[in-house]
């Protein structure tokens, strides 16, 4: 992955031009498209195979009017007066006449019809109008709502209120306010402290804000076909932006330190996109894993908030490996920091004194146990608000003061009773009723003996007979606990019902939705948070090959956080300093702020570890020095990891003060969770623990040092690759070139230098040749040592050299296969552009058949040599002739080094000059070629093409070469 990198970052440099266009192109289009084309956002939380949710599609496929979204006209009189009167009844008549008129109104039911229910309060001060729209809520326009709400004019005259509320009135559109620019205008302050630079600071910026672009294009127009809340976009934006600018904060600074060294632009710039790009990419496919695992609630809108956040991430890390090193490629050695400058000195941490950094983490390393025991202390007395986490759905109570639908909930509220705002509904089955009403009247006198009911409404049957509906009113408000015990029972005394009556029953509203939407969430948040620590264990494990190192990790992100919730729940649901983020009445939390803050948490946790971890892993495993490796690790990654945290919170918390109800909690808890994490736990917690553990920190089992993967997040193959490209270079001329090469822990060192068109003799055992044709063709590492083929190292070009390099040993099927589509098999997988048509191989097939047969009439005059042809099967011609054919097979592909290695070891001198034979007749001139034989036998005759010879050693591995 890290070369890749390096590759993508020099081409992406290199191309600055066209890549920049590209994104700004990529950027244009697909916003535009969104904007154009794309859907709205619409907030519907369903709950797919719940009771509550089963039980509400039925109602909506029998009641017609379910499936059209709902508002109420709360109608309120001055004290004293009462709205039944002769004068202000007519006045309410006429409001519901021009309700029921309206643009887009299916039926508006006053409080004075038949059908009302209880639509006007004992004292007569408060009503409502119940308003059915045609279409759901996705489809009233802000127009419709507008033209609804126009026609309290009618009373406008007088001393009557009204209020309008309703989902409806909810903000479902995305938008952005100034405080998210204030947020980004505080992220460009903290880069130009970072880097002492303008010229540098807008470049993160830039890539974060054109990925964010992208992506909310892509959504938008996502929203065609899919239910997208308003939510969804806002994260998605929040995520993009501070993960864009991070990752692009840690390679720009990799590339400014590497600038202050002297380095080449071009060639820092590919290195650190191939080193912290490389870190980057496994950062963000943390975050993304983490958010996809959301689909596993099984929650719809849910899913697509954390699809959504993926991919603002995903598209993030593109821009950061693509888009950023082309804007350093535009301006090249213009970010080279000058030589004694501040921000020289800064990237070389070359100041007389110590950092901020080097001190604390000194401090840290004096005083361990004191430093963690604080830590853990601090982030417990944080999280313990946490203990009365109460989820439920926002509500009309959580919106602002001054809004209507605020308004109309109060209004319901206090005429009416709490319970009024958020009805439960009771689905009945009646299809096997002989008396349908009558037991309609039986089960609402059921309803109104339980504890907690306000108000029952009468049963009705749906138009076609097949169900029966009410309305029960509980004395609670919508989000109260109370109301959550209500709901359990009914359905617990719903049981019993169903025997006495023979029917089905079931409670659902919106209300019942929400309650289980919060359970469901609930019950998920501790197998999600299992499984999300679980990962980020196996994670860091193979990243930093240590046991303590990702169980202290994974620990430190519980207690970030458990805080982080503990502090959302003291501002939100208990009221602490609320008025300070705008939150004009505390209540529940929002449902799914728990799981979705957890999700993004971890994979941002995740980050900050890598990035400062990895350091301290580096020197450790050069140095074996516990504590210089704590030190210079954490010294060196302390002031970016610093910045970059700082840029998450403020672009974190620029969406709480003017966020939507919806985003204000994510967004709060996201600021406090990122500050907690990096501050706390990474840059305190973390070296206080390793200072503790000692080499401990470092401790892992051999069965997983042999069997977990090695994640080489800190690019240091890549250090090899362009270190063994720049020796390779110096030999360029060679096809194959080892310096001090070992391919097993037994076999001694060797070297080698074989030129374009030299002829091999490779005297070995079986063994030793299998590790060297592996090393050679790229299939296995060599122990140690460089190797170069075609000047492209090997291992890390592993992929040239299985182009390039053929490893060919006679198996069964050669000589089962007619000869003939045995070299149409070699021909086809070869490179060489005269075997790219079918015509030219049928050629080239009739060609070596012709020179077999001439070949085969040289042989000595004891052999009668058989007739070749396309036909013939290889394994049933005399030995000699199958020698020929065989080593035509191992040269006709046309590679640049060709290694023979016959099964059926040469055991002779004579069979090894027609091998060699056969093997210059079909090879061209500029092929490398080398056969195995076995050991001992004795040199070529005078005449054989050979001009080098290797030999390796037997068992022993290799004893040197010549």
């Amino acid at each position: 992955m890290a070369t890749f990198l390096y590759r993508l970052g020099k081409a992406s440099y290199q191309k600055a031009g066209w890549v920049i266009v590209a994104w700004l192109v990529g950027l244009i289009a697909i916003a535009g498209l969104g904007t154009t084309f794309g859907g709205a956002t619409e907030e519907e939380f369903r709950i797919p195979g719940s009771e509550s949710q089963q039980a509400f599609d039925r109602l909506e496929a029998v009641f017609p009017s379910f499936a059209g979204a709902s508002v109420q006209a709360v109608i309120v009189a001055p004290e004293g007066v009462r709205l039944d009167s002769a004068e202000n009844r007519e006045l309410i008549d006429t409001l519901t006449q021009a309700l029921d008129s309206s643009p887009g109104v299916e039926a508006a039911t006053g409080p004075f019809d038949e059908y009302a229910g209880r639509a006007i309060s004992d004292d007569g001060r408060y009503a409502y109008i119940q308003v059915q729209f045609q279409m759901a809520d996705a489809g009233v326009s802000d127009e419709i709502l507008a033209t609804l709400v126009a026609e309290r004019d009618i009373v406008s005259e007088t001393d009557l209120v009204v209020e309008f509320g309703g989902n409806v009135f909810q903000e479902q559109e995305f938008g952005l306010t100034i405080s998210e620019l204030l947020g980004l205008i505080f992220a460009g302050l903290v880069l130009i402290i970072t880097f002492r630079s303008m010229r540098l600071a807008w470049m993160p910026l830039a890539s974060a804000i054109i990925g964010v672009g992208i992506a909310i294009g892509l959504i938008i127009f996502a929203a065609l076909g899919l239910t997208i809340s308003s939510s969804a976009p806002l994260l998605a934006t929040m995520l993009g932006l501070a993960v864009g600018t991070d990752y692009s904060l840690f390679i720009l600074s990799r590339h400014r330190t590497q600038l202050a060294q002297g380095e080449d632009p071009l060639e820092s710039a590919a290195t650190a996109v191939g080193t912290a790009g490389n870190a980057v990419v496994f950062a963000g496919i943390t975050v993304i894993i983490a958010l996809l695992g959301l689909f596993v609630v099984g929650i719809p809108f849910l899913s697509v908030m954390g699809a959504s956040a993926a991919l603002a991430v995903a598209i993030a890390i593109l821009a950061a490996i693509t888009l950023l090193p082309a804007l350093m490629g535009m301006s090249g050695e213009k970010l080279r920091p000058k030589p004694q400058s501040a921000a020289s000195r800064l990237a070389l941490a070359g100041s007389e004194r110590p950092s901020v950094g080097r001190r604390w983490v000194r401090l840290v390393m004096r005083h361990p146990v004191i430093t963690s025991a604080v830590s853990i202390v601090c982030l417990g007395i944080l999280a313990l608000p946490a203990l009365t986490l109460d989820l439920n759905l926002p509500s009309g109570g959580q919106e602002p003061l001054e809004s209507t639908q605020r308004k109309a909930f109060d209004h319901i509220s206090e005429g009416f009773g709490p319970g009024y705002n958020g009805p439960l509904l009771i689905a009945v089955d009646i299809t096997g009723s002989n008396d349908v009403m009558g037991d309609l009247d039986s089960l609402r006198g059921e309803l109104e003996g339980v504890a907690g009911v306000e108000y029952v409404s009468e049963g009705f049957p749906s138009p076609g007979i097949d169900t029966g509906i009410f309305q029960v009113v509980p004395q609670y408000a919508p989000d109260s606990l109370e109301t959550k015990q209500l709901l359990a029972e009914l359905r617990s005394e719903a049981r019993g019902w169903e025997e006495t009556y023979g029917t089905a029953i079931a409670v659902t509203g919106l209300t019942a939705i929400g309650v289980d939407l919060s359970q469901r969430i609930q019950d998920a948040l501790i197998p999600f948070g299992l499984v999300v620590v679980g990962l980020s264990i196996l994670l860091l494990v193979a990243v930093f090959r240590s046991v303590m190192v990702p169980i202290k990790a994974a620990l430190g992100f519980v207690l970030s956080v458990l805080a982080s919730f503990g502090v959302v729940v003291a501002i939100f649901q208990w009221g602490w300093f609320s008025e300070l983020v705008g939150v004009d009445t505390p209540g529940p939390i929002l449902s799914f702020m728990p799981i979705l803050l957890m999700a993004v948490l971890f994979g941002l946790a995740m980050d900050y570890e890598v990035f400062l971890v990895s350091g301290m892993r580096e020197r450790y495993a050069h140095t074996k020095d516990w504590r210089s490796s704590l030190e210079e690790g954490y010294s060196s990654g302390a002031r970016v990891v610093t910045a970059a945290a700082l840029i998450m919170f403020f672009v974190f918390f620029a969406f709480v003060p003017e966020g939507s109800g919806t985003i204000k909690p994510i967004a709060l808890g996201l600021a406090v969770g990122i500050a907690l994490d990096a501050f706390v736990v990474r840059m305190t917690l973390v070296p206080a623990l390793m200072a503790l553990f000692k080499d401990r920190a470092w401790w892992l089992p051999q069965f997983l040092e042999r069997n977990v993967p090695h994640a080489d997040v800190e690019g240091e193959k890549l250090r090899d690759h362009i270190r063994d490209t720049q020796w390779s270079a110096g030999s360029a001329y060679l096809s194959v070139h080892a310096e001090n090469l070992v391919l097993s822990e037994t076999s001694p060192a060797f070297s080698l230098e074989w030129s374009p068109g030299e002829r091999v003799d490779i005297a070995s055992d079986p063994w030793t040749s299998r590790l060297f044709s592996g090393a050679l063709t790229g299939a296995l590492p060599a122990y140690s040592g460089a190797l170069h083929v075609l000047s492209h190292p090997l291992p890390s070009d592993a992929a040239f050299a299985r182009l390039h390099v053929s490893l060919w040993n006679t198996i069964d099927d050669d000589a089962l296969l007619p000869l003939g589509e045995s070299l149409e098999q070699r021909m086809s997988c070869s490179s060489d552009p005269r075997h790219a048509r079918r015509q030219d191989r049928a050629r080239s097939i009739a060609t070596v058949v012709a020179r077999l047969n001439d070949l085969s009439r040289q042989l000595s005059p004891e052999i009668t040599p058989a007739v070749i042809t396309p036909e013939s099967l290889p394994g049933l011609l005399p030995r000699q002739q199958q020698i020929l054919v065989f080593s035509a097979l191992a040269v006709v592909d046309g590679a640049s080094v060709c290694l023979v290695n016959p099964v059926g070891p040469v055991t002779n001198a004579l069979d090894r000059a027609l091998w060699w034979r056969g093997l210059e007749a079909f090879g061209g001139s500029n092929q490398t070629i080398g056969l195995f034989s076995l050991p001992n036998l004795e040199n070529s005759p005078s005449d054989s093409p050979v001009n080098n010879r290797t030999e390796l050693g037997i068992m022993a591995g290799l004893v040197g070469a010549v």
